[in-house]
């Protein structure tokens, strides 16, 4: 380690900033490790309530659409005039939910007709299915 010899006093121009370091790694693991142990150490008294009604029976039906424009009701081919009285039937007895299955084949307006008739039947709960690649 050389000393620096000159007469002349010059203020110190470097600020070392490893203690500065240290000291904000250690605050850091202390923040890491006591972090989830306070999410979990707060006490709390659940209400105690009486039992709650049972959900709504919800009841799932397939819709299918082949590559020629057909539309079948968990496999059974029928027509899309009876589509709609089919599904206000299944729907009154419970919540109604529609997987739709349609041929890629099939022009997307044969696959909005169905969706606009199964939403005229009060299906509020529709998902399209399809395949992974």
């Amino acid at each position: 380690m050389a000393f620096n010899t000159s007469s002349g006093q010059q203020a110190m121009s470097e600020i070392n900033v490893t203690p500065l370091v240290d000291v904000m790694l250690v605050l850091l693991v202390i923040f890491i490790v006591t972090a989830p142990l306070l999410m979990q150490a707060v006490p709390v008294n659940l209400p105690k309530t009486g039992a709650a009604a049972p959900l709504k029976k919800s009841k799932s039906v397939q819709v299918s659409i082949d590559a020629k424009g057909l539309v079948y009701l968990d496999q059974r081919l029928i027509h899309a005039e009876l589509l709609e009285p089919e599904l206000k039937r299944m729907q009154a007895d419970s919540d109604l939910s529609v997987q739709l299955h349609a041929d890629e084949a099939v022009p997307y307006g044969r696959v909005a007709t169905v969706m606009a008739i199964a939403s005229r039947a009060g299906v509020a709960k529709m998902a399209f299915v399809t395949v992974p690649r």
